[in-house]
């Protein structure tokens, strides 16, 4: 993408549906994947005389969210109506919030590749509730609806107009992902529609201050559309204005298929939304105890654990970004540090075998089978050359799998691996080595000291992997000398 003589200006409005086991405003189930029109009772179906009654703890995720994002949280709300067809929505008005979002003045700090971190700003999160899903058959002249989703509770994070690029949007939404999923609030899954995109895109000439028509791709479904719709709608709109052409300002959906955007309708056409203020629903108001109470019970969020990782345990930035990107994996990773004070190298096992592991097998970490404690006894046998880090890694290391009741040190002794780093035990094998190579040994004498890895590579086969490398290497040297 091309943007060397327009800016593009990007902003993100991102819906989140909320982890709740009942609806927003009813008792209904929120489960996902059951049977169409299962999760409904006559509330979710707006039969008359049916009233509202707001989810306690969709409130307390929305006030997580926006302590997560240096929020204001909001002490007195109310909902709306927004008037609007909703064929999948029964009532045929959302119930959101227009006039006092829960949330407000938030921001969300972003790192792209070897950057500055860059602060994104928040206008607002406010909560609301999901429409249903209409399906169209191809080729059939009916749609389909299932009302299981209408009433789930969402929550939208509406951001300034920061965003400089695609990289930018792609990090943000990341972050995002990574925080609901930390506060365990939201699991972030994209394709099963429960986080959600909508991006507001214009372009300007760099320099100027005033922004161009704004343009809306709606309804994104992975991090992956966001990006392609972002660099579409660059390359669309700035061939338009080298035309001399107006880029409309509208609504636009992507078409994932033929890999374009296509509109839908332009905002000068909008109907007015006519909120005002739900009848139905008491004003909110939230108390010093209440976020107080919320405020303790937040978790180590993705960036304080990035800070500990780097600052406390010395880890390299890439380090701390691998193991902050699942929360387990962190939480584990942290136990495992006060265990251990080899920190690298502690990184090292859980990017490299441990990660491996659960990989393979498509385990999650609480299916583990290795405590930290155990763990960090196999890191210590190596950090005190009692086996090679080869052995660890290769041999013990499995079995301590296969058998996670028993420690590093009883399985190295059970396979006679310990390492055996006297004179007595390395000389004579070094000696027979040598004897097998005169040819090589002159060959060294005469200056090829490049040789010196042969004759250890040898000895470490003679040893079977009980001799300590380094201890061998000197060992070699001084003898050839």
């Amino acid at each position: 993408m091309s943007l060397q003589k327009y800016e593009i200006v990007i902003g993100l409005e991102v819906h989140a549906q909320l982890s709740t086991l009942s609806k927003a405003f009813n008792g209904d189930s929120t489960e996902y994947g059951n049977l169409p029109n299962t999760n409904v009772s006559v509330h979710t179906l707006a039969h008359p005389g049916t009233l509202p009654r707001l989810n306690k703890k969709q409130v307390e995720y929305a006030m997580k969210i926006g302590i997560a994002t240096n929020c204001a949280i909001s002490r007195f709300q109310y909902f709306d109506r927004k008037q609007y067809f909703y064929p999948d929505l029964p009532k045929g008005y959302q119930t959101t919030q227009d006039k006092t979002p829960i949330c407000k003045d938030g921001f969300v700090e972003i790192k792209v590749k070897d950057s500055e971190a860059k602060k994104i700003r928040l206008t607002k999160i406010h909560m609301e509730e999901d429409a249903g899903k209409s399906m169209h058959l191809e080729g059939g002249s009916e749609s389909l609806v299932d009302l299981n989703r209408a009433g789930t509770p969402l929550i939208e994070i509406v951001t300034e107009p920061d965003i400089r690029n695609a990289d930018e949007a792609y990090a943000f939404l990341t972050e995002i992902r990574k925080l609901v999923r930390y506060l365990e609030i939201c699991d972030g899954n994209m394709e099963e529609g429960s986080m959600r995109c909508d991006v507001n895109i214009s372009l300007r000439p760099f320099g100027e201050e005033e922004y161009g028509k704004k343009v809306e791709v709606k309804n994104l479904n992975s991090f992956s559309n966001v990006r392609k719709a972002i660099e579409l709608e660059y390359e669309r709109q700035s061939a338009l204005l080298n035309a001399g052409e107006t880029v409309l300002s509208e609504t636009r959906a992507f078409n994932t298929v033929e890999m374009k955007t296509a509109s839908l309708r332009t905002k000068e056409d909008l109907n007015d939304y006519r909120y005002f203020p739900e009848p139905d629903l008491q004003p909110l108001t939230i108390s010093e105890e209440w976020l107080s109470s919320v405020q303790k019970s937040m978790p180590a969020l993705p960036h304080e654990l990035h800070n500990r990782f780097t600052k406390q345990y010395g880890l390299p930035d890439y380090d701390a970004s691998v193991l902050t990107d699942n929360k387990e994996i962190a939480l584990f990773f942290d136990d495992l540090c006060q265990k251990t004070k080899s920190y690298k190298t502690a990184s090292n096992w859980m990017m490299g075998p441990v990660k491996s592991y659960l990989n393979e097998l498509s385990l999650h970490i609480s299916d583990y089978p290795l405590s930290t404690a155990r763990l960090a006894g196999m890191i210590e046998l190596v950090d005190s050359n009692k086996v090679s880090n080869l052995m660890a890694t290769q041999r013990i290391y499995p079995e301590m799998l296969k058998n996670p009741s028993k420690t590093a040190l009883q399985l190295a002794q059970e396979m006679n691996l310990l390492q055996d780093s006297s004179d007595d035990f390395l000389k004579p094998l070094i000696a027979e080595v040598l004897s097998r190579f005169p040819d090589k040994v002159a060959e060294y004498k005469a200056g090829k000291k490049g040789l010196l890895g042969l004759f250890v590579g040898e000895v470490m086969k003679v040893a079977k992997g009980k001799a300590d490398p380094k201890k061998t290497n000197e060992i070699v040297a001084q003898m050839l000398e």
